[in-house]
């Protein structure tokens, strides 16, 4: 049996002993930008790791001034690792995949980026603008964490996706050319 789908078939029993203790299996966060306001919903009960992660990224402020720095139209748009200048954000620490956790790369989905190895998630995320089934685990290869869904302002999401973008900084294409920055991110009672 190969590495990742033995890690794969024990993901589940390591996530639900997070889950009953550390994690909200439901929790909200609002996501306010120069282009508008989304709200996302997180599934702390199939992401417990990431869904952790994220949250205590959100109430540090760690994605206040922090940028969209990958806008795709008809694909995704990425951001929480750069701040304005495009200077590197991320912090030090990687968290596992919890890409085998049932949830898929649909339009509207929240989901963590990470470099091509599997386990190398650190803040950075993107919204899929349309279903990317090809980001989803297959038998022999790691896919990339779903952990939630916009719930409201997904207009606002495909507003971002279609801004104009061009090379920037150490990137090729696809970073807009007025900055779309996330002026706070917080969590939301529920």
């Amino acid at each position: 049996m190969r590495k990742p789908l033995l890690l794969l078939l024990l993901l589940p029993l390591w996530q639900a002993s997070i889950a009953d203790s550390d994690v909200a299996s439901f929790s909200r966060v609002a996501i306010e930008t120069t282009e508008g306001t989304f709200i996302i919903g997180l599934n702390g009960r199939r992401a417990p790791i990431t869904v952790k992660n994220f949250l205590g990224l959100v109430k540090s402020g760690y994605y206040d001034g922090t940028i969209f720095h990958r806008v795709i139209a008809d694909f995704m748009i990425q951001g929480g690792g750069f701040n304005r200048d495009l200077e590197s954000k991320e912090p030090d620490s990687t968290i596992i995949n919890e890409s085998g956790n049932g949830l898929t790369n649909l339009r509207g989905t929240v989901v963590m980026a990470r470099l091509q190895e599997p386990h190398t998630a650190m803040a950075q995320f993107f919204v899929n603008v349309i279903d990317n089934p090809g980001l989803n685990p297959q038998p022999d290869r790691w896919g990339y964490t779903v952990f939630g869904y916009v719930l409201e302002g997904m207009d606002v999401v495909d507003k971002i996706s279609n801004v104009r973008s061009g090379p920037g900084g150490q990137f090729r294409a696809d970073v807009p050319v007025v900055p779309v920055i996330i002026t706070r991110a917080y969590p939301l009672a529920d």
